[in-house]
């Protein structure tokens, strides 16, 4: 058999390598990207040197909400880098930062206006973090140092975002005694819960930080979406529990909105709702196109911070504040807002529910859910992955499973017919998972 070009890329991935939560030594399959257009994926196997068109079910992890090669933003992302690409950001500053800063001022609720660009997701959770610490610090409270959070949430990989990620049934599990100790209550109720099912959560809640008030410095939660942690819409009552709590025992507030952030749940911010000391963004916030994220937070936080004994929030990324990254998250912020994006998302859920709502009685089906443009099928027992992902490509849709879910998460630009295509690429991954 000849081999080709495809061949040998794919033989040295897999021999040298490393990709997200996978065996070095026994990787599952991964499957060459060859181009990309709108909400679709050129993807080779081996087999064909270029591959085939399949719609992308994931935006790249939630991230690529504009689809892909969008001249919009591939302008923007050569003006600025025939202009420079990075500066340092310490002492330095320059346009496409603030221009970014003032759009995100703009657009996140009153009276968040203070803003840090990091430059990654977990980058952005370890900074709240820092500066929950920091705050309590600067109001003579540095006795508070832990977190109240929640069972079942996710925000990232790296060390004090995997202490408030689900110490039980989340990815983390293994460091258990090894990351800072949480204080965790129990997960939200769902979004269509009872009366009775939400008073009890938010007794419970209550308790729980009226018993650790002493010690907790900040509240932290995926509003309305959990995402990684089992892709768990819930009641936008429990946000108003945690504000209500965060008040009487004087703990900030953050909101992750990394996954939930410009539009994917049907709000372009969650924080519209129920307002946040500290907003952490990411993902979709430059469209796909390079990692960027940003904290933004109120004045009393930033005079709180600024009262600790450094003086100063204890942070500095090196590619903090890059310009190609600001400048196409300006782009993307401005092509989301100038187009109907509410009705795009309202859609694209709308016929993820219609199509899916078949799969509640197929075998092996736990649940169907939707929020936005989310749709998420729940099995009785984890995904086969490598199975479920060849009959979705077979079906022509990317998608990528986790745990016992299926679930699609796809660019506001799918339209219609490829909705549909996804809905069969689901139900193959199901049938085949």
């Amino acid at each position: 058999m000849t081999r080709t070009a495809t061949d040998e890329l794919l033989d040295f991935d897999r021999d040298h390598l490393w990709h997200p939560y996978t065996s070095m030594t026994s990787p599952t399959p991964v499957r060459l990207v060859t181009g990309a257009r709108g909400c679709e994926l050129r993807i080779s196997t081996g087999s064909t040197t270029e591959g085939s068109w399949v719609v992308d079910g994931m935006s790249s992890w939630w991230s690529a909400i504009h689809g892909y090669r969008h001249p919009v933003l591939d302008a923007a992302l050569a003006a600025q880098a025939d202009r420079f690409s990075h500066v340092m950001f310490g002492g330095l500053t320059h346009e496409p930062a603030v221009g970014l800063g003032r759009r995100l001022v703009e657009i996140t609720p009153a009276p968040l206006e203070r803003v840090f660009l990091a430059d990654s997701g977990s980058v952005s959770v370890e900074v709240a973090l820092k500066m929950a610490l920091q705050h309590q610090r600067g109001r003579g409270r540095p006795e508070r140092t832990r977190m109240l959070t929640v069972l079942g949430g996710y925000h990232g990989d790296t060390f004090d975002c995997m202490s408030v990620t689900d110490p039980v049934g989340g990815m983390h599990a293994m460091w258990r005694g090894l990351l800072p100790d949480q204080v965790f209550g129990p997960r939200p109720p769902a979004y269509d819960a009872s009366p009775a099912d939400l008073a009890a959560w938010a007794f419970e809640m209550r308790e729980l930080a009226a018993r650790h008030a002493h010690e907790l410095a900040a509240i932290i939660v995926e509003p309305l979406l959990q995402g990684a942690g089992g892709m768990w819409p819930f009641a936008v009552a429990c946000l108003r529990v945690l504000r209500e709590i965060a008040d009487e025992h004087r703990l900030l507030l953050i909101f992750d909105e990394i996954a939930t952030g410009f539009g994917r749940t049907g709000h372009l911010f969650v924080s519209e709702l129920v307002t946040p000391d500290v907003l952490c963004l990411g993902k979709a916030l430059a469209g796909g196109y390079l990692t960027l994220a940003a904290v933004v937070t109120t004045d009393e936080v930033a005079r709180g911070i600024s009262a600790s004994e450094s003086g100063v929030l204890m942070h500095g990324p090196t590619f903090m504040g890059n310009p190609l990254a600001c400048a196409v998250a300006s782009a993307s912020i401005d092509l989301l807002l100038s187009a109907d994006w509410a009705g795009r998302v309202e859609a694209i859920g709308t016929r993820l529910a219609a199509g899916l709502a078949p799969l509640r009685t197929a075998p092996g089906v736990v649940d169907v859910r939707t929020i936005g443009a989310v749709g998420v099928v729940q099995l009785d027992h984890e995904v086969d992955v490598v199975a479920a992902t060849e009959a979705a490509l077979a079906a022509g849709v990317w998608l990528r499973p986790f745990r016992d879910l299926v679930y699609a998460m796809p660019p506001y630009v799918t339209g219609p017919g490829e909705v549909d295509r996804l809905v069969a690429g689901i139900a193959a991954a199901v049938s085949a998972g």
